[in-house]
């Protein structure tokens, strides 16, 4: 029998090839995806890594083993490490203060897939928690890849490609990938299915998520124009 993230790497197909094509990636393949757009992603995807790396030490806390333990905290809070860098890169160089991201408003879209994460923390297996957490790693890896084969050298967000196609963090995903599976294979059938049902549903998210970037998408009126005062 496959292995469980083959199964449900091929299950995803569509929806990669969905991801690959959407206009905010192949605009940013080609270069041409404007400023104002990417810097809503940053901004976005650093208030999202904030929450999803407070998720990954929920996962590593709550591994069944110190191995497993050990081998997930390694390489996926070290692949956050490697992004956080990238992050402070790019928000110095739009000039976004610490202040400013603090203060800044996750979009739905990022508050849904953070809540879904966190959600998987507290009230599912842990099997489900980590099926959950790597759609993140392995689609970014995904992309990065592809669009590093065909992105021009002077490429302006040649920093963002570089870092997901490099091999140091191809190496953090297959660890990554080698717990889901060994996971997997001590699970039962419920609770592989509920796996796969976690890594569908976050694979969707991160459509969701590249998608509102593109849009930058925002809340219906302005939580200060819907507050009263206290």
């Amino acid at each position: 029998m496959s292995l469980f993230s083959e199964r449900v790497w091929q299950s995803t197909t569509p929806l990669r090839h969905k991801i690959h094509s959407m206009p905010f990636n192949a605009e940013l393949a080609s270069g041409t995806l404007s400023r104002d757009r990417f810097q809503y992603y940053i901004i976005q995807d650093s208030l999202y890594l904030a929450e999803y790396s407070r998720v990954l030490a929920l996962a590593a806390a709550r591994s069944p083993d110190m191995e497993q333990l050990q081998a997930f905290a390694k390489s996926a809070l070290g692949a956050v490490a490697v992004e956080q860098s990238l992050h402070e890169r790019y928000l110095a160089e739009f000039g976004v203060t610490p202040d400013e991201l603090a203060s800044s408003v996750p979009s739905p879209e990022c508050s849904g897939y953070t809540s879904f994460l966190l959600a998987a923390a507290y009230h599912e297996s842990w099997e489900v928690l980590i099926a959950a957490l790597l759609p993140c790693f392995w689609l970014y890896w995904d992309v990065g890849t592809s669009i590093s084969k065909i992105a021009k050298k002077d490429n302006p967000y040649r920093a963002w490609i570089d870092t997901y196609a490099d091999d140091h963090f191809a190496a953090s995903v297959q660890r990554v990938i080698k717990v889901t599976d060994d996971a997997a294979a001590r699970a039962s059938i419920y609770t592989r299915r509920k796996m796969a049902t976690a890594f569908v549903r976050c694979c969707q998210y991160e459509w969701l998520f590249w998608d509102s970037a593109y849009s930058k998408n925002s809340w219906p009126l302005s939580e200060s124009s819907l507050l009263p005062e206290m």
